[in-house]
């Protein structure tokens, strides 16, 4: 009796899993993907998500259900950059006269190059440089700006308003290793330099001589002010200043339910992004498709591991591009996962998921086009049909009863014939 309630409750306590494959007939619209992104060299003001789809969906610069974190250089998340929020428009100057009226009386903004660079920071306490490319639109319409600002910081000289700030300019098409070794991402870049050290951040606001003048100061009058604060507080204050690379992007997008991909790149409204040096290494923190699944839900799913395993196979892994002008592009095929699980006292429990089956691979970019990381992805027609299948309660107790009523019938039976045997060997 023993032995059979051991083998039944083992019996009762192992189940099995039995698969099928059934036409997909979801009537869902949308997919919706759940990611969270590190990019590992790009700062998050330049991190944008675009989607497509074959359905002719264009959205770019996705910010709806996006989440933005700028992290320091151990990549740990530091700041918060923003929730649904769009890429800021920048004021421009346009009533200065054209560059070469504005050159009549000299130049103001004084081009360096890979040679000069190094002793003009020197010899100046402050440097205010421009970092150009002659076929920037925006450089092209911030050089008057520039020339007038620097223009204006000469006329205050010998006056009480006078700013100790020289202005130069550095073009990258003909200074390349420098702008690199300076690791300029975007053109304009307008960066301070205190004693040749960067003083950060860089400068991102309107690009007019107003506001030009405004950021030199406040960062003159900062400076004045940290000469006597304690050394770790103004640490601290410069530490909050500088810039790291490195952005995680973390949210959901819902698609339409049909092959498309979207993709991580750099871009800005008021940039044009240097394609050299544009890095799109990055980190798959967590990537799937549907509706994330609850506690409960979660619990029930460790009965199938064999399946949890495919759910999110790029997770963790880190794509490293080894050289300019490339990244990697990840394509997934998605195949929609009914799990149904027996439950103790109810008869069943569906849970939709999603399996995904991916590669990755890079890709070349030519040199003129900046790299993006993309993600693609394909929803299978056919879906798989998971069963956790396992005896039910009351068949287990029918087995205990049966085992138990066999028993004792046995017993009686071989108390039966014993007693009849013993009672006729009295007779004899």
């Amino acid at each position: 009796m023993l032995v059979l309630f051991v083998v039944e409750l083992a019996a009762f306590m192992r189940t099995s899993v039995d698969t099928s494959v059934i036409l997909d007939t979801n009537a869902d619209i949308q997919l919706r993907i759940n990611f969270n992104i590190t990019l590992m060299d790009l700062s998050c003001e330049f991190a944008a998500i675009d989607v497509y789809d074959v359905l002719g969906t264009n959205t770019q610069n996705v910010t709806k259900n996006v989440e933005k974190w700028q992290l320091d250089e151990d990549g740990v998340r530091r700041v918060f950059s923003g929730r649904n929020r769009e890429q800021r428009d920048i004021s421009h100057d346009t009533h200065h006269p054209d560059i070469e009226e504005l050159h009549a009386n000299g130049v103001h903004a004084i081009p360096v190059d890979e040679e000069t660079f190094g002793p003009f920071l020197m010899e100046h306490k402050f440097s205010f440089v421009n970092f150009y490319a002659p076929w920037c639109v925006w450089c092209q319409r911030l050089e008057p700006t520039w020339e007038a600002f620097a223009e204006e910081l000469e006329r205050l000289e010998g006056t009480p308003e006078e700013l100790q700030v020289d202005i130069a300019k550095v073009d990258c098409v003909a200074n390349r290793n420098l702008c690199s070794e300076q690791r300029v991402m975007a053109f304009p870049t307008l960066r301070l330099f205190k004693e040749g050290e960067v003083f950060a951040p860089d400068y991102k606001m309107d690009r007019t001589v107003t506001a030009l003048m405004s950021f030199v100061k406040n960062k003159l009058d900062l400076e004045d002010k940290m000469r006597d604060w304690h050394p770790k507080r103004r640490e601290r204050v410069e530490a909050q200043g500088k810039e790291h690379p490195g952005c995680m992007m973390s949210g959901y997008l819902l698609v339409n339910r049909v092959p498309g991909n979207f993709h991580l790149e750099a871009r800005s409204n008021q940039h044009n992004l240097n394609a050299a040096m544009t890095n799109l290494s990055h980190i798959v923190n967590h990537l799937s498709f549907g509706q994330p699944l609850q506690k409960t839900q979660l619990k029930k799913m460790k009965r199938f591991p064999q399946f949890s395993n495919s759910v999110a196979p790029l997770d963790s892994n880190v794509y490293v591009n080894s050289d300019f002008h490339q990244a990697y592009h990840h394509f997934s095929k998605v195949v929609s996962t009914h799990y149904t699980v027996d439950g103790l006292f109810r008869q069943t429990n569906k849970i939709l998921g999603y399996q995904i089956l991916a590669q990755s691979q890079v890709m070349q970019y030519p040199e003129a086009d900046v790299p993006e990381a993309k993600f693609s992805y394909d929803l299978s027609p056919m879906a798989v049909v998971v069963t956790n299948k396992g005896r039910r309660w009351y068949d287990f107790i029918t087995s205990l009863c049966a085992i138990i009523g066999g028993t004792f019938t046995v017993v009686g039976l071989l108390d039966t014939l014993l007693h009849k045997a013993k009672g006729g060997g009295k007779g004899l």
